[in-house]
């Protein structure tokens, strides 16, 4: 059953593949890093460009561990979640200071960088080096949970039945394996999506488990998207925004404009405070962190 999964999976992801710079035979195993911080949470559609952009200006580890991190955030734009960016100017300056510069192959070694986690650490070892991991992100557990444990969902988070699932799917060829971990992730991100499944584009539709079981609807807990209009995040987003498109220091009182809800939004730069991605200096005004 598996091989016949194997072959028809990578035999699909073969014709379909989508052509992302981050996959071309020319990317460097740091771009294949940067890729996967921004592709956390955020849409192909949006990191594509600022993707290339950041690869452009800081094309090695070393270029950007030599800028301020607040270049960092700055070039973020609108990705959300920026404490990204200081995470891999972090993780690029280790990289710069503990390995000559060069982008671990191991996915220990990987996960000590920091704000490098597991998922992280799998995935450039896989996708950079073809190294022999497992790699399970929300695409995958959908796929896997449909076609094998016949469930049209995952559970809410990782369990480790799915991580143990996801290892025993893994094809005995570690060229394959490595294909086979992005394969599965591209099924999930172009067919089997969460709301309208293209099932009759699916290569594997006659060995789906849900499919074969009648395609049940999901009948579990709800699943509560993500609000965005009116929460802390857009607050945050804001003051930022404000920050980045200034290139230099800024008055209180240019902040206090970018939001009209004076306890949220001093709740929200505290935070920004907090995380380092506002530095508040001497004179009273505030500036990325530099």
């Amino acid at each position: 059953m598996n091989e016949q999964l194997h072959e028809a999976i990578l035999s699909w992801y073969a014709g379909a593949r989508r052509d992302l710079p981050w996959r071309r035979a020319d990317r460097s195993p740091w771009g294949v890093l940067v890729s996967e911080v921004m592709l956390q949470q955020t849409p192909v559609a949006r990191v594509q460009p600022v993707w290339e952009e950041w690869m452009a200006r800081w094309p090695t580890p070393t270029d950007l561990a030599n800028a301020a991190p607040g270049d960092a955030v700055r070039h973020w734009g609108r990705l959300g979640y920026p404490r990204r960016a200081l995470r891999l100017h972090a993780a690029a300056t280790a990289i710069r200071d503990e390995h000559d510069g060069e982008v671990p192959s191991d996915p220990v070694v990987l996960q000590s960088l920091p704000g490098i986690g597991a998922y992280t650490a799998a995935a450039v070892a896989a996708f950079a080096f073809g190294v022999r991991t497992v790699v399970v992100d929300t695409n995958v557990r959908r796929v896997e949970a449909r076609l094998v444990s016949g469930e049209p969902l995952p559970a809410a988070t990782l369990t480790a039945a799915e991580t143990k699932l996801a290892a025993e799917l893994l094809p005995k060829d570690d060229t394959d394996a490595a294909t086979w971990n992005v394969a599965v992730m591209e099924l999930g991100a172009l067919i089997c999506t969460a709301r309208t499944p293209a099932c009759d584009r699916c290569p594997v539709r006659s060995m789906c488990a849900w499919q074969l079981a009648g395609a049940p609807a999901y009948d579990g807990p709800p699943r509560k998207g993500q609000k965005w209009a009116g929460t802390d995040r857009q607050v945050r987003g804001r003051l930022l925004q404000v920050l980045r498109e200034a290139h230099g220091p800024v008055e209180r009182v240019s902040l206090d404009a970018a939001w009209d809800v004076a306890a949220q939004r001093d709740r929200c730069l505290a935070g920004l405070i907090e995380d380092g991605l506002v530095e508040p200096l001497d004179d009273g005004r505030f500036a990325l962190p530099g």
